[in-house]
Formats: structure tokens, C-alpha cells, sequence
């Protein structure tokens, strides 16, 4: 069953992290910060929504990295019951798509806590001053490849936010799977 991203107050300050990624690196928010804005994107690689879009995804990533958005994947899901989330397989998965952007592992999920992602993908697009201005979706395309005409939603937004500093006024959340949370273990 499809979960759909909650709303998140704009403006809020986007939660700092330290986490290993799929190039060997570890990054920090200072890391993946660009000077105009940043998105920080939580998907994993099992997800059919994720697939679907992920085409686009690096290729929108590019083109906001060009034009100085900064741009990280996180995946925080349990790879324990979803194994296919693996950091292993996050590695391949990165590498098999040619992802233009760090791929970051949160194997404790405390960052997807606390930026209150709830699914994948789900999407945080924040001004120069890494506060939140867009809480939305990449587009309505759900689809690979999508239907002719999409707006490249996340796109538009985020050149908006880095010229103006403002946020679009139209947010639909993102749409996807669960954020696959670890069973409390005895």
C-alpha cells in the first residue's frame, strides 16, 4: 500500500548527519550542501515507486547539481526483514543507476527520524540556509518512462527556492513505500 509524505512545517531547519556512503565517503549536511539550495531524498532500491523514477531522478539531480543545488539519497530502511536494502546492495543499486550524487547509508534510522520521512521516495528541498521550503514530489509521472508533458515538479521548485528563496505555493506530496522501520528485537 502506497504511503503518502506527511506535511512538515517550512522553514524548518534541516537536521544535520554523519553517514557512510556507497563511494566509500562519509558525508555530513555541510558536505552535500550546495551555495543556492539542497534536496535531501530518502528512497531505497526494492522500492517500485523509487524504479519507476529513478531515471529521472539522476538525471533532475544533475541538472539541480549544475546550477549549484546541493543533492544525497538517504536509505534508511531495515535491510534486516528487506535485505535487498542492503549497503551492499545500496552500492550496486548506485552503481547500476550512475547515481550523480552521494547514496547515504542510515543504518540506525535516526536521521529518517529526524526529518520525519515516512517513505520512498520522499523528498526535502531546502533553501541556501538549509531551511525547508519544499516538501513535495519529483512529478506526477509514476511511470518509466512518464507520460508526455510532466512537470518536473522538484525541478521547478527548487530553481524557484535558489532564485527567490521562496517556496511554490503547490506542494503535492510524494507518494511511495513505507519507510521499512526495525522491529524493536529481544
Amino acid at each position: 500500500m502506497a504511503t503518502a509524505a506527511t506535511k512538515i512545517i517550512l522553514d524548518t531547519p534541516a537536521p544535520d548527519f554523519r553517514l557512510p556512503a556507497t563511494d566509500g565517503r562519509t558525508y555530513t549536511l555541510k558536505d552535500v550542501a550546495g551555495e543556492k539550495g539542497t534536496v535531501i531524498v530518502f528512497i531505497c532500491n526494492h522500492c517500485p515507486y523509487v524504479k519507476a523514477v529513478i531515471g529521472r531522478l539522476a538525471a533532475d539531480a544533475r541538472a539541480l547539481m549544475a546550477e549549484g543545488i546541493g543533492f544525497a539519497a538517504i536509505c534508511a530502511n531495515d535491510a534486516t526483514d528487506y535485505p535487498e536494502d542492503s549497503f551492499d546492495n545500496m552500492k550496486r543499486f548506485a552503481k547500476a543507476h550512475d547515481l550523480p550524487f552521494p547514496y547515504l547509508h542510515d543504518e540506525t534510522q535516526a536521521v529518517a527520524r529526524a526529518y520525519g520521512a515516512v517513505c520512498t521516495p520522499d523528498y526535502f528541498g531546502y533553501d541556501k540556509d538549509l531551511r525547508l521550503k519544499y516538501r513535495g514530489r519529483l512529478d506526477e509521472g509514476r511511470t518509466e518512462p512518464p507520460p508526455k508533458g510532466v512537470r518536473r515538479e522538484l525541478v521547478e521548485a527548487m530553481r524557484r527556492i535558489a532564485a527567490t528563496g521562496t517556496a511554490p505555493a503547490d506542494q503535492t506530496p510524494s507518494i511511495g513505500c513505507s519507510i521499512k522501520w526495525k522491529a524493536a528485537r529481544g
